[in-house]
């Protein structure tokens, strides 16, 4: 992509998250994500049914009279992308791949983070980091965000999910909110390293899916090309027998993912190519909320 088509495309996307995140999520955002912790706020005379752990000593006995400390929370969040750049994501038999619904879904968290003065970062990866981009504040930060997204050419095509889950448990030492963004094709066991990176940070994962992986479409023989090992299959999907147990092999991983993000406490939001990811991130901020 050269640079004036990917600056046009970068600019699109701002604009189509930009006015998401303002129009409709920037309550949602705030509410549905707390802060880090709390500050000392200032104090104040003590009344009946403080905690006296509360109680500063050093106020009170200056002033001969009980006074309690204030705290608030800390509502700056540091906001993490982990965003899965692999091979399997490239793919989309509609009007988007789930590459460019992840690009989507990351520019409106990212601007609505923005929009929020809280720090955003990213984490792109495949079955390796590909590029790490620490968190920052501020609209250029954001959209250098949104290009490295669209322009990345990944090292590999494999996916590891315990890769992105380690690193972020590395390199971020205080808790942040994560997105974890990704199809969740991987052939690796990740639900203790998803468990460790839950434990750490508020872990929310998104699955981008397209149609054509939950039911074939009846058309007769197709060529099929995972897009991670390049291994060919040719399928009959005029059967209705093959078309039952592709919908049975779908229907048992989505049971598999749902069962892992149960355990480790994630909340986890689906998103189609052909779907509505303004309702399922509306759904997911609500669910948060309440």
């Amino acid at each position: 992509m050269d640079a004036n088509e990917l600056i046009k495309r970068v600019r699109r996307i701002e604009i189509k998250s930009r006015g998401l995140s303002r129009q409709m999520f920037a309550g949602q955002y705030r509410s549905a994500f707390k802060g880090r912790g709390m500050s000392f706020a200032e104090v104040r005379d003590y009344q009946t049914g403080d905690d006296v752990r509360d109680i500063d000593w050093n106020v009170t006995a200056r002033f001969n009279h009980p006074y309690v400390k204030v705290f608030e929370e800390e509502r700056e969040l540091t906001v993490m992308l982990l965003i899965d750049v692999s091979g399997s994501q490239d793919f989309g038999s509609k009007k988007q791949s789930k590459h460019d619904l992840a690009i989507e879904i990351a520019a409106t968290i990212a601007l609505s983070a923005i929009q929020n003065n809280d720090k955003i970062g990213a984490i792109l990866f495949s079955d390796r980091i590909e590029k790490y981009i620490p968190p920052k504040k501020g609209r250029k930060h954001a959209l250098l965000l949104i290009r490295e997204m669209i322009n990345i050419t990944p090292q590999s095509k494999q996916t590891n999910l315990n890769v992105p889950a380690e690193f972020l448990c590395g390199v971020v030492k205080r808790r942040c909110t994560a997105f974890l963004i990704s199809d969740f094709v991987a052939q690796h066991d990740f639900e203790h390293t998803l468990q460790m990176a839950a434990n750490k940070h508020d872990l929310i994962a998104i699955q981008t899916y397209d149609d054509m992986a939950k039911e074939l479409p009846d058309v007769g023989l197709l060529q099929l090309e995972d897009a991670e090992s390049g291994e060919m299959v040719v399928v009959d999907s005029g059967s209705k027998t093959v078309r039952r147990e592709y919908k049975q092999r779908w229907d048992a991983r989505q049971k598999t993912l749902e069962e892992i993000f149960r355990k480790t406490k994630t909340d986890l939001a689906t998103v189609s190519t052909s779907g509505d990811y303004v309702k399922a991130l509306q759904s997911l901020f609500e669910r948060r909320i309440h």
